[in-house]
């Protein structure tokens, strides 16, 4: 049995979480918020460095254990915002050179898709839907294969940006899950399904032109808005899950905390026979404990940097999910 550490850093999430054996003990994180406009990658590092010590010591009482205690330390890689990573791999590091432990390098789309391992999901088609990332994923042939994603903006950058047209901060999910509950009249969008890939660019300008035409409501907008493009989510999850054979739908990112979205997959596989899976909200969101679950599973695997080779390890902001050698399978 190992403890091993995990850091979060990619966005506006900085998260240290701590597994042994499969167990969360730990998973303390603090996320950059703002009252009006969108995340500021410089903003949202400062706020890391400023709050990493002590959420560090915070996860290791939490966890009740002491610093000689951990036997590796794992760290989101990528992809995500390079000054956010950069401050998560510097303070990876430090750790690493003061406790005389060895990295992990870990994917941060991946670790929202292992640690579904939680829900008792065996071999699911994965819909995650984040910030930057909107993917359709499942395992086959030594990677985890990407067969459908957004073809310009994430859908969590997309909901955020019609947020901050509603004059709402960061995150705006939340708060346009609230404007679309109750009795809302549906308004037609574009619906942009190309194959297994979705478009959402070409929506977010026709909600802007409706929203300053003043001819139709936050709340129909918002519920329209929802109806439509979760509906472009799950066509292509079922799609996904027609074209591999899975029986499984495991959901991931933190725009998969959305009741709405949750309950429109949730019909889909019953009607087609399949489970859905949804982990529970604190690992859903970004977190360190997904990042240490994984980092767990690759260290008892042997995947692992020590001593000079500390050195060469890098961010990869834009690393793809399908770059990724799965050796720990």
């Amino acid at each position: 049995m190992a403890i091993v550490l995990g850091i979060e850093s990619t966005a506006h999430t900085f998260g240290i979480g701590i597994v042994k054996n499969g167990k969360i003990l730990a998973n303390i994180k603090k996320t950059y918020t703002t009252e009006t406009g969108g995340i500021i990658p410089s903003e949202a590092a400062k706020h890391h460095k400023e709050n990493k010590e002590k959420i560090y010591f915070d996860a290791l009482a939490n966890a009740g254990i002491v610093e000689k205690d951990i036997d590796a330390i794992s760290f989101s890689q990528g992809p995500g915002l390079s000054p956010c990573l950069l401050e998560g791999i510097r303070f990876a590091k430090e750790l690493s050179e003061k406790l005389k432990k060895p990295l992990v390098p870990v994917n941060h789309c991946i670790a929202h898709l292992e640690i579904g391992k939680l829900t008792n999901a065996e071999d699911p088609v994965m819909l995650y839907t984040s910030g930057a990332n909107t993917q359709i994923i499942a395992y086959s042939s030594g990677k985890y294969r990407i067969f459908g994603e957004t073809l310009d903006l994430g859908v969590g950058n997309f909901i955020d940006t019609f947020a901050r047209l509603l004059g709402a901060g960061f995150p705006g999910g939340p708060v346009i899950q609230k404007l679309a509950e109750g009795k809302r009249s549906y308004i037609e969008l574009p619906y942009v399904v190309k194959g297994m890939d979705i478009s959402l660019s070409g929506i977010l300008t026709n909600l802007q032109q409706k929203f300053n035409s003043k001819k139709y409501s936050k709340e129909d907008l918002c519920y329209s808005m929802q109806e439509t493009v979760f509906a472009m989510l799950v066509e292509t999850a079922e799609r996904a899950l027609a074209h591999t054979g899975k029986r499984e739908l495991l959901l991931g990112g933190g725009v998969a905390c959305n009741s709405r979205l949750q309950e429109m997959c949730r019909i889909m596989c019953d009607e087609r026979g399949a489970k859905l899976f949804v982990p529970p909200r604190e690992v859903l969101v970004d977190n360190g404990a997904m990042i240490a679950f994984l980092g767990e599973i690759m260290f008892q695997k042997g995947i692992k940097f020590s001593g000079k080779e500390i050195e060469n390890l890098d961010i990869k902001p834009r690393q793809r999910t399908d770059e990724v050698e799965v050796e720990w399978k």
